[in-house]
């Protein structure tokens, strides 16, 4: 089995090695400031790019249930 069990997970497991190799943050701020800027990497990756939902699938759905109510 993969070591990640989902997408949060693995964004969770990246946080924490980058905050081990900080340290101690002087603030909130800064802490935040790391995770934001690991969130936007993974954003800018293909792995932020792949779809674990196939959207077309939940609109079909939505439009045949809309049109049995009708």
């Amino acid at each position: 089995m993969h070591p990640y069990q989902n997408s949060l997970e693995r964004i969770l497991r990246e946080v924490r090695q980058r905050m081990r190799v900080v340290g101690a943050f002087p603030d909130g701020n800064s802490a935040l400031m790391l995770v934001a800027a690991r969130l936007r990497h993974i954003a800018g990756t293909r792995w932020g790019t792949r779809r674990y939902l196939n959207m077309q699938l939940l609109n079909k759905m939505k439009r045949e249930k809309e049109s049995a109510t009708v």
